[in-house]
C-alpha cells in the first residue's frame, strides 16, 4: 500500500455515524465491548505474547507493553466507567437572544476525527477508542510496530462490539505500523481534525514540527518530589518508594527527588530498605553521595548533569539536594516537564505556596505523583497527560475531546 488516503477519507465519510448516536446507544457499545474483552482474554493474551517474545524482558517498554488478566479487566471495568459518564457532547454552554430576535445558543461538539500516535501501550488502543467513541468522535490509530499483534487483535474486538450496534468498523481505523505512512497522517488535515502523540520525546516532537493539523501533546514525565526540612520522613520515604517503583515505566512516575539538606542523614536510610527491595539504581549530587555510600546503598552512581531532567522508566532515580524552598523550586523549574511534581512537608503555607507557584498539570501536596492517571481522577480513562496549557491539561478525557458551535435560529433577520 503507497498511501493511506482512502483509510482516512473512509473514516472520515463514516464519522456521522457515531456522531448521532444518543448517550446510551454510545454506552452500549462500550458495555458489548467490555464484555467481549473478558470473554477474549485467552486470545488477547495469546496474541500479546507475540509482541512481547519480539522484545528484551529488560526493555522499559516491556511493562507498558504487557497485557495480562488484570490489566485486561482493569480495561473492561474503565469501559464501563467510561460509559457511566456524563455525555460531554450537546451541552447548552451559553444560551442568549439578540435584541434582533435571532435565538443563539453555543454547544459542546465532537471534534469529527481523533488521530492518536503511540508507542509499546496496547491498552492505548483501547482507551482512546472508547474515549473516541463515548464523545462521538471517530478515530484512527498508528500504534507502534512492537505492539502490533496485540492492537491488531484488539481493533478487531472493537470492531464485533461497533458491528454489534449497526455501526461501520471504519469508525475506528488502525492504521499500518510502516513509519512512512506517519508523514502521510499528519498532512491529512481534510479528513483528520486533531492529532494527539503519545509516546517518546522524539516522537512529540517529530509531530510537533511535522503535523499540518492541530495537536495536543501528551508529554513525557520528568516528575518530581521535593521533601522540604518539615517533612514527616516515614511518609516522604513511603512516597519516593511508591514513586519510583510501583510502575517505573509510565509517564507519572518519580524521576529525581529533591531533598532539603537538613533531611539526609535521616531520611537516607529509611529508603534503604525499599529500594533494595525493588533493586533502585541511584544516581546522587555530591553532597548526599557520601551519605548513601555510609549507609551501605550499593547501586550508587555520582549523577552527572544529563541525569536531572531525565526521564528514567526504570528501576532508577536521581538525587538532588537543596539549601532550601526556593532552591528546590529554582531545581523543578528548570528540570520539570510540567507533567506531575510533589512536595513533602508539614508547613501548610510552604505547601499552598508550592501547590500555585509549580508550573505542571498536576502538583500534590504529601502524595505520590502516580494519581496523575484519567481513572484515578474520576474521568474513566485518558488519552494521555497533557503537558500544555492550551485547550487541555493534564489527563486528557472524556470532557476534552469535543470543540464548540454557534447555533443560531432566526425568522428572516438580515443585516446590511
Amino acid at each position: 500500500m503507497e498511501s493511506i488516503e482512502h483509510l482516512l477519507k473512509n473514516t472520515h465519510k463514516v464519522a456521522s455515524q457515531i456522531r448521532r448516536l444518543t448517550k446510551d446507544q454510545k454506552a452500549q457499545i462500550l458495555t458489548d465491548l467490555s464484555e467481549i474483552l473478558l470473554s477474549n482474554s485467552v486470545e488477547i493474551i495469546a496474541e500479546n505474547k507475540k509482541d512481547l517474545d519480539l522484545m528484551d524482558p529488560k526493555d522499559a517498554k516491556y511493562d507498558r507493553l504487557l497485557l495480562n488478566e488484570n490489566r485486561i479487566k482493569g480495561l473492561a471495568d474503565s469501559l464501563i466507567q467510561v460509559a457511566n459518564l456524563n455525555d460531554p457532547t450537546g451541552q447548552i454552554l451559553t444560551e442568549r437572544t439578540l435584541d434582533n430576535g435571532i435565538k443563539m445558543q453555543k454547544i459542546s461538539v465532537p471534534m469529527g476525527v481523533v488521530g492518536a500516535i503511540y508507542e509499546s501501550r496496547p491498552n492505548v488502543t483501547i482507551d482512546v477508542a472508547s474515549l473516541c467513541m463515548m464523545s462521538g468522535n471517530a478515530c484512527v490509530l498508528k500504534g507502534g510496530k512492537e505492539a502490533n499483534f496485540s492492537n491488531q487483535y484488539l481493533v478487531s474486538l472493537i470492531h464485533k462490539a461497533l458491528t454489534k450496534n449497526g455501526i461501520s468498523t471504519e469508525v475506528v481505523m488502525l492504521l499500518p505500523t510502516d513509519r512512512k505512512y506517519l508523514s502521510q497522517m499528519l498532512e491529512a488535515d481534510k479528513y483528520v481534525d486533531l492529532i494527539i502523540p503519545r509516546g517518546s520525546q522524539s516522537l512529540i516532537d517529530f509531530v510537533r514540527s511535522n503535523s499540518k493539523i492541530p495537536t495536543i501533546e501528551t508529554g513525557a514525565g520528568v516528575c518530581h518530589t521535593y521533601v522540604e526540612k518539615t517533612a514527616n520522613l516515614d511518609m516522604a520515604a513511603e512516597i519516593i518508594i511508591n514513586a519510583r517503583a510501583s510502575r517505573p515505566s509510565v509517564c507519572n512516575s518519580l524521576d529525581c527527588a529533591v531533598l532539603d539538606e537538613s533531611v539526609l542523614e535521616k531520611l537516607i536510610p529509611k529508603l534503604k530498605t525499599g529500594f533494595e527491595k525493588y533493586n533502585i539504581e541511584v544516581f546522587s549530587d555530591e553532597k548526599a553521595f557520601p551519605i548513601f555510600k555510609k549507609n551501605g546503598f550499593t547501586k550508587l552512581q555520582n549523577a552527572q548533569p544529563e541525569d536531572f531532567g531525565k526521564e528514567w522508566l526504570d528501576f532508577k532515580i536521581s538525587i538532588k539536594t537543596v539549601s532550601g524552598f526556593d532552591d528546590a523550586l529554582e531545581h523543578i523549574t528548570q528540570f520539570s516537564s510540567k507533567h506531575s511534581e510533589a512536595i513533602i512537608t508539614e508547613d501548610i503555607v510552604l505547601a499552598e505556596t508550592f501547590l500555585q507557584e509549580v508550573d505542571a498539570a498536576s502538583v500534590y501536596h504529601n502524595a505520590s505523583t502516580r494519581f496523575t492517571d484519567g481513572g484515578e481522577f474520576g474521568l474513566g480513562a485518558e488519552i494521555g497527560i497533557s503537558t500544555q496549557k492550551l485547550h487541555a491539561r493534564g489527563p486528557f478525557a472524556l470532557e476534552k475531546l469535543v470543540t464548540e458551535k454557534w447555533i443560531c435560529r432566526g425568522d428572516g433577520q438580515v443585516r446590511w
